[in-house]
């Protein structure tokens, strides 16, 4: 969302500073204080800058955060209390694994011809009898595809990097006995293609020429081919070629590749390497099954096979074989990074990275911001050269497949309701994990790009690229907490705009999710801050978020907070002055979400214990209780009320909670400072009662207990008297049968609950 006011933070040892983090958009932006929006100036931004209530910013964080690190159900986020989120976990030590690294030796992949170098020369008979045993395929495909080359003595094989094309291609012509085969080097200009063919000292009866290079300037076009067979025909040779899904052809139509079952070829490569009682007991494995469901690529189903056969003979442990999965993964990412930009250019690189940012997002999301970072890559790379961004390129379908990625469809959550959406996603979940910490800790040159990036994401105005920016933030300070608080999180914690310190707040709460270093020790720093009140208000909302797995000391450090709140202002316990509103109702709002966690009832116990203590404690007591019992059920207006239900299961089952409750509902009302904010609140409970009847039971049970002076009992009686209808209709009939439950005498917690009257003027009991 906007910037920080705020100068730049000290960088950490190793680090660029702030400033020299490659931001274009000025020294202010790069010390934390950035321009607004893209054609917004930065006043509008700011006049349009407001907190986010803590409930609200939640719901969006559950709602899009990665599914990798699903934060719903988790216990330490508040479990399934607030609000009925079921969305699993995958958080924790497993994703801190994949984050920092597998810990394994690094895989050469490959089985066979290597695939990397495409040197020219001849194959030899031999490699090519080693590797038949290995090579599976559909026979009656691979039978069409042997006939489709004799008849046309040239072959176009078309397919993603590593699904075996290369194998495929000298399999065909060891199908045909066209030997010897040669292989082309790949940078062969589709022109000279006939003058390989035609070197005589080099003559052979195969020839494969794998990934030929093409480029828009020198397309492979039909009359290469049909030249090419002219030459083959007089010479009875055969010629396979292959290319990438974005090689530029014209006027020819490639044969797709379509790779074989990972099991099948895993089954086969074990078979030519042991016996079949061994191959079985390797199959069973667990970890195999594991990476079987991952769709690795074929080199890489080669080289497990290899690493099983070593595991079977003794020569390595079961911890290598559950690992290799991950030690491919990491390979496969490495790869992308390092090669070079014929391979994998800057602009895939770019999409890669945005990918791994917004997996399971939106794809046309994902592809528009991936060229917002490309442009900062080619800033980085040469800041003399004005940003090119192709408006039409690669098709999904292409992109995905490098990226190993898939489509699909389903509903994004929005402002407006769930709204279907187009999505893509990594066939692997770890590698939007790995992809990020190895950009961000293998290729440090990228990161003032990427860290521009970050801060633009921040400043839009969609909640879920925010939310996808602090979850990018929380992998990178995982990976690295010192360089990532600097360049990122301070910035953003130290801006006067609210929307920049909501994503700090997020990326500091996922970081924790997954068990980022230290995140409790920053918060409790910066809650004692007392220069830096950004820094205050990102620790009091993330407490409300993640502080529920040590309550007492979040409570206490929230103390501390509205203590120094009251100090600044100057405000002893005697004087009727308030301190900032805005702090005042974050405080509020982080008990609010104590309270509708899973520890509520050690919240409400500590509050009630230390309401006495001084005003601070007092008005945080009861702006957090007011606060939680504002919430309804799916956040509807005038829906049940959360903690009048939890009132009434307590009232059957404790007699304790119940009680707390109601004393803190009988301070809440006795305040005068907070009379009033009491008074709305069951109002609302009772417009909530009149559409519900076990709403109206639990109230009913209720309100006895907050008439224990008559002081008590004429505040609420004028209350039920008095209210007015929703939107000018009559008052509500809920509030004529809770004045006769008023009347009752206040029973013990645990007993029964008395019904207000029936319709026929009787009573039930509950």
């Amino acid at each position: 969302m906007s910037a920080s006011a705020a100068g730049p933070q000290p960088a950490a040892p190793g680090s660029p500073p702030p400033q020299q983090a490659g931001d274009k958009e000025g020294p202010a932006q790069a010390g934390g204080a950035q321009t607004g929006p893209e054609g917004v100036e930065p006043e509008e931004s700011e006049e349009q800058d407001r907190p986010q209530d803590t409930w609200s910013a939640r719901r969006d964080l559950v709602d899009h955060s990665p599914k990798a690190m699903g934060v719903g159900a988790n216990a330490r986020f508040g479990g399934s209390l607030v609000g009925g989120d079921q969305h699993g976990v995958s958080g924790g030590s497993v994703a801190g694994d994949v984050i920092m690294g597998s810990k394994t030796e690094v895989y050469h992949f490959g089985f066979g011809i290597s695939a990397a170098g495409h040197s020219s020369g001849e194959v030899p008979q031999s490699t090519l009898e080693r590797i038949a045993p290995y090579f599976v395929t559909d026979e009656s495909v691979f039978q069409g595809l042997a006939a489709r080359l004799l008849e046309e003595r040239v072959l176009v094989l078309s397919g993603p990097h590593f699904t075996g094309r290369r194998t495929a291609a000298l399999m065909l012509l060891h199908r045909l006995q066209a030997s010897p085969v040669r292989s082309l080097v790949r940078d062969t200009s589709p022109t000279k293609l006939v003058d390989q063919l035609s070197d005589d000292q080099f003559r052979a009866k195969g020839y494969v020429l794998c990934d030929l290079t093409t480029r828009r300037d020198t397309p492979l076009r039909e009359p290469h081919l049909l030249a090419a067979r002219d030459r083959l025909t007089r010479d009875d040779a055969f010629l396979v070629i292959t290319v990438g899904p974005n090689a530029v052809l014209e006027d020819i139509t490639p044969v797709p590749w379509t790779p074989p079952a990972p099991g099948e070829v895993l089954a086969a490569h074990l078979r030519a390497l042991t016996d079949e009682v061994t191959v079985q007991r390797l199959l069973a494995l667990p970890s195999v099954s594991e990476f079987l469901a991952r769709e690795h690529q074929l080199r890489e189903v080669g080289t497990f096979a290899k690493a099983l056969k070593r595991y079977a003979d003794g020569d390595t442990d079961g911890i290598a074989i559950e690992r290799f999965s991950l030690a491919s993964l990491e390979s496969q990412v490495q790869e992308w990074f390092e090669e070079d930009e014929e391979r994998v250019p800057l602009r895939d690189k770019a999409f890669l990275v945005a990918l791994a940012a917004f997996d399971g997002g939106p794809y046309a999301l994902t592809a528009e911001l991936s060229d917002l970072l490309y442009a900062f890559l080619q800033e980085t790379e040469n800041d003399a050269l004005r940003p090119q961004v192709p408006v039409f390129g690669t098709h999904i379908g292409k992109r995905l497949q490098l990226a190993r990625a898939r489509p699909y469809h389903e509903e994004e959550n929005t402002e407006w309701g769930p709204v279907l959406q187009s999505k893509a996603a990594f066939r692997d979940e770890r590698a939007s994990l790995v992809l990020l910490r190895e950009v961000w800790t293998g290729h440090p040159s990228a990161r003032p790009a990427l860290v521009r990036w970050l801060r633009r994401l921040a400043d839009d105005g969609r909640p879920l690229v925010r939310t996808r920016a602090a979850s990018t933030v929380a992998v990178l300070t995982y990976a690295d907490l010192p360089s990532t608080m600097a360049l990122v999180i301070e910035p953003w914690a130290v801006s006067h705009l609210f929307r920049h310190r909501l994503v700090a707040v997020n990326a500091l709460t996922l970081a924790h999710l997954l068990d980022a270093p230290n995140i409790p020790r920053i918060l409790d720093a910066w809650c004692a801050n007392t220069e830096e009140q950004g820094m205050r208000w990102v620790a009091i909302r993330a407490y409300g978020l993640i502080g529920a797995e040590r309550p007492q000391q979040t409570l206490a450090a929230l103390r501390r907070a509205v203590r120094q709140e009251y100090q600044e202002a100057g405000i002893d316990n005697e004087e009727d002055q308030e301190p900032d509103h805005v702090m005042l109702e974050e405080l509020a709002q982080s008990v609010e979400m104590l309270l509708l966690s899973p520890v509520r009832e050690e919240v409400l116990s500590e509050l009630l214990a230390r309401i006495e203590d001084d005003r601070p404690a007092h008005d945080l007591a009861i702006g957090g209780f007011l606060s939680a019992c504002r919430r309804t059920e799916d956040d509807q207006s005038y829906g049940r009320p959360i903690l009048l239900d939890w009132y009434a299961a307590s009232a059957e089952h404790s007699r304790q909670t119940a009680a707390e409750m109601s004393e803190l509902w009988r301070a809440a009302l006795a305040d005068r400072r907070h009379t009033r904010e009491a008074l709305k609140v069951l109002s609302s409970w009772v417009h909530s009662a009149d559409r519900d009847p076990s709403t109206e039971r639990a109230l009913a049970s209720l309100l006895p207990t907050l008439a224990t002076s008559s002081t008590e009992h004429q505040r609420l009686s004028h209350l039920l008297r008095t209210l007015r209808g929703e939107d000018g209709a009559p008052p509500p009939a809920a509030a004529a049968r809770l004045r006769t439950a008023l009347q009752q005498p206040a029973r013990p917690a645990g007993s029964p609950v008395l019904t207000p009257p029936n319709s026929r003027g009787g009573t039930r009991h509950g």
